[in-house]
């Protein structure tokens, strides 16, 4: 074997050559056929660095898209991030799972600032005595608008309606309550001896009765007073000797209690469509009846009907629960009357703004957030507590 020694050997194949272009660590790239160098991303070999540029952007990011870093990345406090939503809207934000990787998440929404409410007292019982008795007035009514502040309690509290009586003055509703707002109850139907024989005075007034021939007048409405009003007075009585008695009819929210005289209806109450359905509060009780012609009707918004007796006709009703309607009521000193229907409060705002976050046990609630569009509706029947956003 000859073995021949080469000296002088050229550089034949390999890759191609070049001057690099920028300065040391600075990446290369093409720039029109000729080597540059990127002074705003840099690398010694182990760490790439983006510099002054503080710019990560990336072409054609769709919603299936995830972008991953490792757990030790460091990003400058400064850097902002500049990424399209995934639906055009600015609903959403990114997110990490806590080991690098960003995700769009839906936004938390803020608590409203102005909430509706409605704030409806529990209705007033009627009345019954030896004549006989006038309707119960309704409870209290106010809607409106309202500031809220995020992280404050808010008390809430329905009140409950008024009992019924036995030859005395019907029992008062109970207040209700959200925030600053306070509604007054029902006012009770005359009825028993002449002391308590006329109407009470309360959020409606109750209807006066009839007592020992006697025509007794109704309570006042809107008592305490407030501006907007939160009812009506009661009706007068009817006292007509052995021919025909009748009690007034309770007031309610939109309209006095009618008389006696004519018929001892419960007025009516105020038609509103903050949970997304019209719905009527604040009906007044029908006065009742003795010897002839027919008791009074209870008011549209849940007032009670009145009692016939003697042979005056009618069936008493009490006032229905959370509508704050006013007991009708009846004749005859050992006949109870009846009794009037609870109140209710109802906030409601735009769906977009924060649930509440916390409730209280006491409160009996719904939540509805379909009936009435984009607007989330709580509906508070029964009790008393704080509610926070």
């Amino acid at each position: 074997m000859v073995l021949k020694t080469v000296s002088n050997l050229g550089a034949t194949g390999g890759g191609g050559g070049g001057t690099p272009g920028g300065s040391t660590t600075q990446v290369q790239y093409n720039n029109g056929g000729a080597f540059a160098g990127s002074a705003n991303l840099t690398t010694d070999g182990a760490n790439l660095t983006i510099g002054s540029a503080n710019t990560l952007r990336f072409a054609n990011l769709t919603s299936a898209t995830y972008v991953g870093f490792k757990a030790n990345a460091i990003v400058a406090a400064n850097v902002t991030w500049t990424l399209p939503s995934t639906d055009g809207t600015s609903g959403q934000v990114l997110s990490t799972n806590g080991s690098g990787v960003l995700s769009w998440v839906d936004r938390a929404a803020a608590a409203p600032t102005t909430v509706e409410y409605l704030v409806l007292a529990g209705g007033a019982g009627g009345g019954g005595g030896s004549g006989t008795g006038g309707g119960g007035g309704a409870g209290g009514f106010l809607t409106g608008s309202v500031s809220i502040s995020t992280a404050t309690n808010y008390t809430v509290t329905v009140g409950g309606g008024g009992s019924a009586a036995t030859n005395s003055r019907g029992g008062a509703g109970s207040n209700s309550v959200f925030s600053s707002i306070t509604t007054t109850g029902g006012a009770g139907g005359g009825g028993g001896a002449s002391g308590t024989a006329p109407g009470g005075s309360g959020g409606s007034g109750g209807g006066g009765a009839e007592v020992g021939n006697l025509a007794y007048s109704g309570g006042s409405g809107n008592t305490p007073s407030t501006s907007p009003s939160q009812g009506n007075s009661g009706g007068a009585a009817l006292a007509n000797g052995v021919t025909q008695i009748r009690g007034g009819g309770g007031g309610g929210a939109s309209a006095s209690g009618a008389t006696g005289t004519a018929s001892g209806n419960g007025g009516a109450g105020v038609a509103s469509s903050i949970t997304g359905v019209s719905v009527t509060y604040g009906g007044g009780g029908g006065g009742g009846a003795f010897y002839s012609g027919a008791a009074g009707t209870g008011g549209a918004g849940g007032g009670g009907n009145g009692n016939g007796g003697g042979g005056a006709t009618g069936t008493g009703t009490a006032g229905t629960d959370t509508t704050g309607g006013g007991g009708g009521g009846i004749a005859g000193a050992t006949n109870a009357s009846f009794a009037g229907g609870s109140g209710v409060v109802i906030i409601a705002y735009p769906s977009t703004s924060a649930a509440l976050s916390s409730i209280g046990a006491g409160l009996t609630y719904t939540v509805d957030t379909t009936t009435r569009s984009g607007y989330r509706v709580y509906r508070f029947t029964a009790g008393t507590g704080t509610i926070t956003w």
